[in-house]
C-alpha cells in the first residue's frame, strides 16, 4: 500500500496547486491586466482559460508516473507517457490557437474595414495543423510521408473544390485590394445594396437597409460591378432636381435656395460645412426653368434624410419668399371654324 502513497500525493498535490493557482492567483492577476488595461491581457488570459489547472493537475500525474516505485510493465508506461505528451501538446496548441486569434482579431481592429473571420479562423487552422504534426511525431508516426501523400492529394482535392478555393482566394483579393471592407456601403449591378458585415472563407455578408441579408459568393464579388459608396472616402455629394416658375427672381431663388441647403447641412453634416452647397441652372423647360442642388452628406445612407429635411424646409421656405414650384399645365386653344367652311354649325 505504501507504493501508492507517493504517487498519490503527487496527483492531490497537483490538484490543490492547479485549484489555488486557477482561483486564486489567475484571478487576481486577471484583475491587475484589467485594471491597468495592459494591451492584449484580456486575450492572454481568455487563452489561459482553464489551462493553468490542467497543466498542474497533468504535472501532477507525471510526477506520480515517473516518481512512482509501483512494478509497470514497459508497455503501458510508454503507453502513459504518450498519452501525457498528446495531453500536453494539445492544451499547448489549443492556447496558441487562442492567442493566434486573439491577436489577429485585435490587430484587424485596429485597421478599418478588414474582415476578421477569414484571417483569423485561417490562422487558428494553421496552428492546430501544426500542433497535430507534432502530436503525430511525438507518437512515433512519420509526418513525411504524410506531407507528401496531402502534397499529392492537394491537387486531387483542388480539382474537386474549384469552386471552394476560388471564393477562398477571392475573399483574400478582395481583404487585400481593400476593394471590399467591412462596413462600406455596396450597390451590386443587380441592384442589392446594403452594407458589408463580415468577409469569410466563402462569402461576403451584406445587410439591406430592409434588415434583410444578402448572401453573395466571393468568386461573384470579386467579378461583379459594383458601386462601393465609401470609397475613396465616406462622405458622398447629394443632388436633387429642382424647379422654378419662369416669373421667379433667379438670383433670390439661388440665395434662398443654397441657405435652406445650409440649415439642412448644419443638421446632419456640421463637419462638411467646408464644402458649402450650390446650384446650378441647366435647362428652360416647358413650365419651369430647372436647376440641380449640390450638397455634401456623410455617407450614402444620409442622402434619405437630407432629401427628407430639404424638400419640407424648402417648401415652406418658397412658400414664406413667394417663390412658385409650378406643376405641369397644359393650355389648349380651341379654333372654331365658321359653318360655311365646314358645313357644321357650332353654335
Amino acid at each position: 500500500m505504501h507504493q501508492w502513497i507517493v504517487p498519490i500525493a503527487f496527483i492531490i498535490v497537483g490538484l490543490c496547486l492547479g485549484l489555488i493557482g486557477e482561483k486564486v492567483i489567475f484571478k487576481k492577476l486577471r484583475k491587475f491586466v484589467v485594471d491597468q488595461q495592459i494591451p492584449g491581457g484580456e486575450i492572454i488570459f481568455h487563452a489561459l482559460h482553464r489551462m493553468t489547472f490542467f497543466w498542474f493537475l497533468l504535472a501532477g500525474f507525471s510526477g506520480a508516473f515517473f516518481y512512482s516505485s509501483v512494478d509497470i510493465n514497459d508497455d503501458i508506461k510508454n503507453l502513459l507517457r504518450k498519452k501525457i505528451t498528446i495531453l500536453f501538446v494539445f492544451s499547448v496548441t489549443l492556447v496558441l490557437a487562442r492567442l493566434t486569434a486573439g491577436f489577429v482579431n485585435l490587430l484587424i481592429e485596429r485597421t478599418e474595414g478588414v474582415s476578421a473571420s477569414l484571417i483569423s479562423n485561417l490562422a487558428k487552422i494553421g496552428i492546430f495543423i501544426l500542433g497535430t504534426l507534432i502530436i503525430l511525431q511525438t507518437v512515433g508516426v512519420q509526418i513525411t510521408p504524410i506531407i507528401t501523400t496531402l502534397g499529392i492529394g492537394g491537387l486531387a482535392v483542388g480539382l474537386a473544390l474549384q469552386d471552394t478555393l476560388a471564393n477562398l482566394f477571392s475573399g483574400f483579393y478582395l481583404i487585400i485590394s481593400k476593394q471590399v471592407r467591412t462596413g462600406d456601403y455596396l450597390k451590386l449591378d443587380n441592384e442589392y445594396e446594403g452594407y458589408v458585415t463580415d468577409i469569410n472563407w466563402r462569402n461576403t455578408t451584406i445587410k439591406e437597409i430592409k434588415n434583410n441579408v444578402i448572401i453573395v459568393p466571393n468568386s461573384k464579388l470579386a467579378s461583379a460591378i459594383f458601386t462601393n459608396y465609401h470609397l475613396p472616402g465616406k462622405s458622398i455629394t447629394l443632388t436633387m432636381d429642382v424647379g422654378v416658375g419662369y416669373d421667379s427672381d433667379l438670383e433670390q431663388v439661388e440665395r434662398v435656395t443654397v441657405e435652406v441647403a445650409k440649415e439642412v447641412m448644419e443638421e446632419i453634416a456640421p463637419e462638411l460645412m467646408d464644402n458649402e452647397p450650390n446650384i446650378r441652372f441647366h435647362t428652360f423647360n416647358d413650365f419651369s426653368i430647372d436647376f440641380k442642388l449640390y450638397m455634401r452628406v456623410n455617407e450614402y445612407f444620409d442622402q434619405r434624410i437630407a432629401k427628407h429635411l430639404f424638400i419640407k424646409k424648402l417648401h415652406k421656405r418658397y412658400q414664406q419668399e413667394g417663390i412658385q414650384i409650378p406643376f405641369p399645365i397644359r393650355e389648349v386653344y380651341v379654333h372654331k371654324v365658321g359653318s360655311e367652311n365646314s358645313g357644321l354649325d357650332l353654335n
